[in-house]
């Protein structure tokens, strides 16, 4: 019989069973303290060009980002000549000025850096191309806290390109780090979820009922073999299955129904959004609310700013040329300034917080 002595109540140590959440160390990649040359290689490139090409959040997040930044075109300042020498970039020869501005800064938020060979005439006072160059070609070559000159594996061996030979932009480089940061690099475990998340998702409504637990009435293990390879052939086929009557019960595993499962993939979604820094409204119309859409837009403004005077200072510095690339139109002025005029506002405004009775 049992003993119901509640003196032999015991506790559960859940502190050492979970443990807390803690976020990894990472010590930035600096050059080396022996003296002499350091290297640098993008050995992660292909990785992340592989998140680029095969997840359409990231494809779309970089891309629209290049877009609204680059997309609008461009113009020179003081420089009459800069026009006609930007129009004769041809990159590998088919390419166009604005398709290898447009390519270097998606590489340089895919990678983390992106290169582009400087071709000048003999004379040095013309710029005849920029020709890309991706990074898992490239090794940056350090020496004294600066980068010496740039190696490039043309499938043999590498070959040096000058400094002052090569265009490199680099996505926000902190502390003394050597190269970039990959945009992607704060999203892999986002998009790793979200993913995991559509696949589980896919098979449940695949398989439908015979994702589950199966009861056969009979001890026949060559019964039970030959039933499950039926059940596993009409499930792979997306055939009806029939059986002698009485003879298995299936029950479903429990999980959470299709809404809930879509929540969680929409909101793993949103979250990429704000993590790239790209609002879903400028990578895709799709689930964005008119006034989220704007709002989006207004808070994006200073990031793609940043990415043209960027670009525009480098441009200046490496090829002394003075070019502004176009903005896009801004709708910060479509905010209205008082409660009368924004008819729509429900949030608190200035009226609200202003004593407007008089005290007697």
């Amino acid at each position: 019989m049992a003993e119901l002595d509640l003196s032999r109540a015991t506790t559960t140590d859940l502190s050492s069973a979970v443990p807390d959440f803690i976020v990894d160390a990472k010590a930035l990649d600096k050059e080396n303290d022996g003296g002499g040359e350091t290297y640098w290689y993008f050995d992660k490139a292909t990785q992340n060009y592989g998140y680029y090409g095969e997840i359409p959040e990231i494809y779309s997040a970089a891309n629209g980002l290049a877009t609204w930044a680059f997309g609008r075109g461009w113009s020179t300042e003081t420089n009459t000549t800069a026009k006609s020498e930007l129009d004769h970039v041809t990159g590998i020869g088919f390419d166009s000025f604005d398709a290898i501005v447009w390519n270097l800064q998606v590489v340089k938020k895919v990678v983390g850096d992106s290169f582009a060979q400087i071709v000048m005439s003999k004379k040095k006072d013309i710029l005849l191309n920029l020709v890309p160059i991706s990074p898992e070609r490239v090794r940056l070559v350090l020496e004294n806290n600066r980068i010496k000159r740039y190696d490039v594996w043309n499938g043999k061996k590498w070959k040096a390109v000058k400094v002052e030979d090569m265009l490199h932009l680099s996505n926000n480089r902190i502390g003394d780090q050597i190269h970039g940061t990959s945009q992607i690099d704060a999203c892999k475990w986002i998009i790793d979820a979200r993913n995991e998340a559509l696949i589980s998702n896919r098979m449940i409504e695949r398989r439908g009922r015979a994702l589950g637990v199966i009861k056969y009435k009979t001890n026949n293990e060559g019964k039970i073999t030959f039933a499950n390879a039926q059940i596993e052939k009409a499930v792979k086929n997306g055939e009806m299955l029939g059986v002698p009557d009485d003879t298995l019960d299936i029950e479903d595993f429990p999980n959470k129904s299709t809404n809930d499962r879509m929540t969680w993939i929409q909101y793993l979604e949103n979250f990429f959004y704000q993590t790239f820094g790209v609002p879903r409204s400028i990578a895709t119309s799709d689930g964005t609310s008119e006034v989220g859409g704007k709002m989006g837009h207004i808070i994006f403004e200073p990031t793609y700013v940043r990415e043209q005077k960027e670009m525009e200072n480098l441009f200046l510095e490496k090829l002394g040329i003075i070019i502004k690339w176009n903005k896009p139109p801004s709708l910060a002025g479509l905010q209205q300034e008082t409660e009368q005029k924004n008819t729509g506002q429900i949030g608190i405004q200035q009226n609200d917080v202003e004593a407007s009775i008089t005290r007697e």
